[in-house]
């Protein structure tokens, strides 16, 4: 067995403390990674700046045909034809659908005879009383005569008026029995079918319907009608013009105007109807969808405008100044859909944070992570 030197312990004893002892006096080495920043809070800055801007208030609404009409005829009876099928564009006065005829026909030709009796009587009536006036004059007859053929005359012209009237009658009822486009369109839908009854008396087809026999509209116009806020209505007015944003059809804006504004609030929602019209030349809205109409209501020129997520409290924002959040109060301006003006408070170019200001304090270290633009 070896023996260890008692003095060679000591030694290594002595070794081992002494290279601690550097170990622990030594300075520990920078971190590279870490910095001034240590400990500051991220943010995003918008740098203020000028544009137009413009406030705007938006109403969904549903997309209406300019004009509709069920085509009803004026008389009842049984339908014989119907000449046209839904989705149909019609000219106007084109024949779409009819009635059957017979019986007014009869009607017509009774009529037709009715006059041509009523003419023959009065054109008898009319030379008896002619020669009455000669003899009137020569006093060839009593005045009791003179009197008789007058009457004679009178109930003739009568009678022609009264057949005449009715072969009037006859020939609206044949041409009401023949239902035509009042404007050109297309058909929006086929409510009856030929051998149903229409009685207009009881506002449509046999069964109670109201639908008539077809339903025409013409959409080369779309109307919108809004229900718009009393808060609302001061700022809108009659030819104002409007913005159609439809979501089927996205990155399009159709322009149009406003037509009607209601003097009064509906009594229910005490709200006020506007009318706005959009030209639809191509066809390409259709009525029964929804749309956004947007009203522009002002807008300034040149206007100094920040993000609405930097304003916090309706009142103040964060710039970054030297690293630091530094507090700015501000008095706002219009604003739309994501920006608002500012209209003190701010300089053009200020780094103000729009993203990490909630909770921020005034002279936090801030670290920029990024500069946003809109």
């Amino acid at each position: 067995m070896i023996k260890t030197n008692p003095f060679t312990k000591l030694a290594l004893a002595a070794l081992a403390a002494a290279v601690l002892a550097a170990a622990c006096g030594r300075p520990a080495a920078k971190d590279p990674a870490a910095g001034e920043s240590f400990g500051a809070a991220p943010v995003k800055v918008f740098k203020v700046r000028r544009e137009r801007i413009t406030e705007k208030i938006t109403y969904t609404a549903t997309l209406e045909a300019r004009t509709k009409i069920n085509i009803t005829p004026e008389v009842g009876g049984k339908i014989a034809r119907i000449h046209v099928q839904a989705g149909d564009r019609v000219a106007k006065d084109q024949l779409l659908a009819e009635l059957e005829t017979e019986s007014i026909r009869l009607q017509l030709q009774q009529a037709e005879a009715g006059v041509a009796v009523a003419e023959a009587a009065y054109a008898d009536a009319q030379r008896n009383k002619e020669r009455m006036d000669r003899l009137i004059k020569e006093e060839a007859v009593s005045e009791q005569q003179r009197e008789k053929v007058q009457l004679a005359f009178d109930a003739a012209a009568a009678q022609l008026e009264q057949a005449r009237a009715g072969l009037n009658l006859a020939r609206h009822a044949l041409d009401v029995s023949l239902m035509k486009a009042p404007f050109a369109g297309v058909i929006a839908s086929k409510n009856a079918e030929v051998g149903d009854v229409i009685n207009p008396m009881m506002g449509g087809g046999f069964g109670g319907g109201s639908g008539g026999v077809l339903t025409l509209m013409d959409y080369s116009q779309i109307k919108l009608v809004v229900a718009v806020s009393p808060e609302d209505i001061g700022r809108i007015r009659k030819g104002q013009e409007a913005v159609l944003r439809v979501g089927s059809l996205p990155g399009r804006d159709f322009r149009g105007a406003v037509r009607v504004v209601n003097l009064t609030a509906d009594a229910q929602n005490k709200k006020f109807g506007v009318e706005v019209y959009v030209d639809n030349p191509d066809g390409t809205l259709r009525p029964g969808t929804f749309g956004d109409l947007v009203f522009e209501v002002q807008s300034h020129e040149n206007a100094l405008v920040v993000p609405q997520i930097a304003i916090l409290e309706n009142s103040y924002v964060y710039i970054v100044a030297g690293g630091k959040a530094v507090r700015k109060d501000v008095a706002l301006g219009i604003q739309n859909t994501t920006m608002i003006e500012v209209l003190n408070g701010l300089a053009e170019g200020d780094p103000v944070v729009v993203e990490g200001n909630f909770g921020l304090e005034e002279g936090a270290a801030v670290q920029v992570l990024e500069e946003v633009t809109k």
